[in-house]
């Protein structure tokens, strides 16, 4: 059940991903700008910005499941435009298409395998999205590094077909989710969810009630957009906001799209560039698989914080490494451990744990819009750091090592913020995350 839920989170990484191999090639077809990169780059994130937007509004009217089926369908469109297009300008095009999907699917699984999964299994279904989408990235380096010898970047592109058709089929058999069902009278589709998701030995009426219960309070209070600015959900949002930003600008995007690229500046040969982003891939997939494991035992907050710290080292040593080491082998070789560090220390905190909060601290009735909002503000986090970093790491602006030196203090904010705001939702339902929420904000303060 979970399997095809958290699909989407393939479309996601693979079309973030393949940009890194197929863009070393675009550049020589197009002569391509510092600025040019950027926009190729960022486009997907521009769409995905609309897709986030219009997304809880699909995910109101037709629920969760369909929205992330319509947003397969936009992804294999925007995909076959990407594999045809002519000239630069259509490539942007498509890909802002193909990010339009991607911010539906980006916004929608997270909150799909929250409401679908048992609390004490929560952290660990909203951590399958993440190993998905790095996944998706692993997927598109291997597959640019194989195509890589022919310069074959449209075939790069073509390969995100297969995900988005096997997403659009599979979740055909899945169920809808229970708090989406009960919020619109379908009590006993939500009762046959809640038995096949949560297993015969739980508390399937006390799970109803609790249910029922804030879907009374929702529909009392008729929600509104604005009301995720009141006081008693505010913090939430603020949390959620902070989570969204800082997952882009600790710098991770920058690594997955232009790491080749760097290497490439660097002196590398663009097949061993190519190589070294499928390492990269590799170290991402099996951190996230092992947070999968850990995140409803250690908890969301502490991997965050041991995430920042992490990253801080790994972005100060390969600052020095590029201001200090001459040799182009030996330059090589450390960056690429750095980097290889690095990810460790983001898939540990940043990586997973964004996408399970994000969908756990917003109460029903603004959950939908809330992940809207969240997935808006990470998409435009992204694009600002895609479109941006090829300037800042240009040689005569900050360069390299400059830019990892900027990374490394935002991701010393990033550290007091998370520990001063965030707090920690492990083994707690959703419904209980609300109702200490209203808990504690006066009744004349909600409204």
């Amino acid at each position: 059940m979970y399997f095809f839920g958290a699909l989407g989170g393939i479309l996601f990484g693979y079309d973030l991903g393949v940009i890194s191999g197929a863009l070393p090639f675009i550049t020589k077809v197009w002569s391509l700008t510092s600025w040019d990169k950027g926009i190729i780059t960022a486009s997907i994130s521009v769409g995905a910005v609309l897709g986030a937007i219009f997304s809880p509004r699909t995910n109101e009217i037709i629920g969760r499941r369909r929205t992330i089926m319509a947003a397969a369908v936009v992804v294999v469109l925007g995909t076959l435009a990407a594999t045809f297009s002519p000239t630069f300008t259509l490539l942007v095009i498509s890909r802002l298409i193909i990010g339009i999907g991607i911010g539906f699917s980006s916004s929608t699984v997270p909150t799909y395998l929250s409401e679908l999964a048992p609390a004490r299994l929560r952290g660990a279904m909203g951590a399958l999205n993440q190993i998905f989408i790095v996944l998706g990235i692993l997927i598109a380096f291997l597959v640019s590094y194989w195509l890589g010898s022919a310069a074959n970047w449209r075939a790069m592109f073509a390969g995100a077909v297969i995900p988005a058709v096997v997403l659009f089929f599979g979740l055909i058999a899945l169920p809808e989710t229970p708090r989406w069902l009960l919020k619109n009278g379908r009590e006993d589709e939500a009762r046959s969810v809640l038995v096949s998701s949560h297993g015969g030995s739980s508390d399937i009426d006390g799970e109803l009630a609790k249910i029922r219960e804030v879907v009374r309070l929702d529909t009392e209070e008729k929600g509104r957009i604005r009301d995720l600015w009141a006081p008693w959900v505010r913090p939430m949002l603020i949390v959620a906001v902070l989570l969204a930003v800082g997952q882009q600008f600790c710098g991770v995007n920058a690594v997955n799209a232009y790491f080749p690229t760097m290497l490439i500046g660097l002196g590398f040969a663009t097949q061993a560039a190519l190589l070294s982003g499928v390492l990269l891939g590799i170290t991402k997939f099996l951190f996230t698989a092992w947070v999968v494991f850990v995140v409803d035992r250690w908890g969301r907050k502490p991997l965050l914080l041991i995430g920042n710290v992490i990253m801080v080292v790994t972005l100060v040593g390969a600052g020095l490494t590029v201001l200090n080491v001459k040799d182009t082998g030996t330059l090589g070789v450390l960056m690429l451990v750095m980097m290889i560090l690095y990810l460790v220390g983001y898939e540990l905190g940043w990586g997973a744990v964004v996408w399970v909060m994000m969908a756990e601290v917003f109460p029903l009735r603004e959950r939908a819009a809330g992940m809207g909002v969240g997935s808006v503000v990470l998409w435009a986090a992204t694009g600002i750091v895609t479109a941006v970093f090829p300037l800042m790491s240009d040689a005569k602006a900050l360069g390299i090592g400059g830019s990892m030196f900027v990374f490394a203090a935002v991701n010393v904010v990033l550290f007091g913020l998370t520990k001063w705001l965030v707090p920690e939702t492990k083994g707690r339902s959703l419904e209980q995350i609300e109702l200490d929420l209203r808990a504690r904000t006066p009744l004349r303060a909600k409204v």
